[in-house]
C-alpha cells in the first residue's frame, strides 16, 4: 500500500530485513531529521540549503517517506534557480509533510513495544 506521505511496502520490507534493529533504525531517523529540518531552517545561502535538501532526501527515501522526500527533491532542485524567491513556502510544506511522517513513524514505535 502507498500513500501520499509512506510507502508501506517499502516499510514492510524494511522490518524484515533490520528485525530487532528496526525500532532503533525509526528512532534514528527521527533524531536525523530533526537535525535536518534545522539545517534547512539555519542555511545561510543556496549551497547549504541544497546539501541539506539533498541529504534530507535520501535519508527519506530510504526509510519510505515518499512525500517528504518529493518535497526536499524539489527544495534542491529550486535552490539551483536565482533568485531564491518562494523557497520559504517549500520549506513550510516540508516542515508539515514531517510533521505527518513523524507522527506515524512514532505510532510505528508504540505499535512495536506494545506487540
Amino acid at each position: 500500500m502507498v500513500n501520499v506521505h509512506i510507502d508501506h511496502e517499502m516499510l514492510n520490507d524494511l522490518r524484515e530485513v533490520m528485525e530487532g534493529g528496526y525500532l532503533q533504525l525509526l528512532e534514528t531517523f527521527l533524531e536525523d531529521s530533526e537535525r535536518r529540518l534545522s539545517q534547512l531552517h539555519d542555511a545561510r545561502d543556496a549551497a547549504e540549503l541544497g546539501l541539506a535538501a539533498h541529504s534530507f532526501k535520501g535519508s527519506s527515501s530510504n526509510m519510505g517517506a515518499v512525500g517528504l522526500a518529493e518535497l526536499c527533491r524539489q527544495l534542491e532542485e529550486r535552490v539551483r534557480q536565482q533568485p531564491l524567491y518562494g523557497i520559504e513556502d517549500l520549506i513550510n510544506r516540508i516542515d508539515l509533510e514531517y510533521q505527518e511522517v513523524q507522527l506515524f513513524y512514532r505510532d510505528e514505535q508504540r505499535r512495536l513495544v506494545a506487540g
